[in-house]
């Protein structure tokens, strides 16, 4: 009997220590599990994770571009379509510089994205006979964009932050572009190329501004309006044919 009484004894303490090991455990993870924002900035904000605009292909037509019919080129939409060019490369050029810099992986995934954009005005380039103003990274045939390209890496040089706030600018100053070029063109073409080009900034917009509240930040916009711009943040991630998170994992970035 005390053989049985010890055996239960001690059956009972290790039953007591699994249930107090899994309680602890359980208690450890809902202690660490802090709501966003509550959470001191991390490894992950600085990895540049949120509604970015990276990722599969995305901001593509419902209807293939070759499938659009072209139509007379007028003196605007010329001017406009070379200007296009060279605006989504400077996005391009000025966000693979600013990941080059400060290694947070936003810069890297939307770097992705102005590519596809700029792909997608050659196409209007290369339909229209046009000669391609792009250059090599950092050079610009418009006098204009080459100054704002240097003075947007230079205020980018400056802090983590102010990477991420000239990125929502470069995204403002395209919609503001884009909405007056609409208003100047006829073709089906171009409209639908610009109009899928609009809605890339609007996701890149919004990427930016999230990344910046996760360190704190309430970015005020700079060329649109607030009406415009609160109406744009407030809006879900827009989709064209299979629109991609852009949620990667990066090196981490440099304060």
């Amino acid at each position: 009997m005390r053989a049985v009484g010890i055996a239960v004894g001690l059956l009972t303490i290790v039953v007591l220590g699994l249930a107090g090991y899994a309680m602890l455990s359980t208690t450890s993870n809902w202690v660490t599990s802090t709501s966003p924002a509550e959470q001191p900035i991390t490894s992950e904000a600085r990895r540049g994770y949120g509604n970015g605009g990276g990722g599969p292909p995305s901001e593509v037509s419902n209807q293939p571009l070759a499938t659009v019919p072209s139509g007379e080129l007028s003196e605007e939409e010329r001017e406009s379509i070379l200007y296009m060019r060279e605006e989504e490369k400077l996005a391009r050029d000025v966000y693979l510089y600013l990941y080059n810099k400060w290694e947070l992986q936003i810069f890297q995934n939307i770097a992705r994205s102005e590519q596809r954009h700029m792909d997608m005005v050659k196409v209007l380039i290369d339909r229209y006979g046009l000669e391609d103003p792009a250059k090599e990274r950092g050079v610009f045939t418009n006098p204009e964009l080459q100054a704002l390209y240097d003075e947007l890496i230079e205020r980018g040089s400056r802090s983590l932050e102010e990477a991420l706030k000239v990125g929502a600018l470069i995204e403002e100053v395209d919609i503001k572009d884009l909405k007056e070029w609409l208003s100047k063109v006829d073709n089906a073409d171009i409209i639908q190329v610009y109009e899928n080009l609009m809605r890339g900034s609007r996701n890149h917009l919004r990427a930016f501004t999230s990344v910046l509240r996760q360190y704190g930040v309430t970015y005020q916009p700079q060329v649109l309006s607030m009406e415009e711009y609160t109406s744009i943040i407030s809006g879900e991630m827009e989709t064209g044919m299979g629109k991609g998170p852009g949620r990667g994992r990066g090196r981490g970035g440099r304060s």
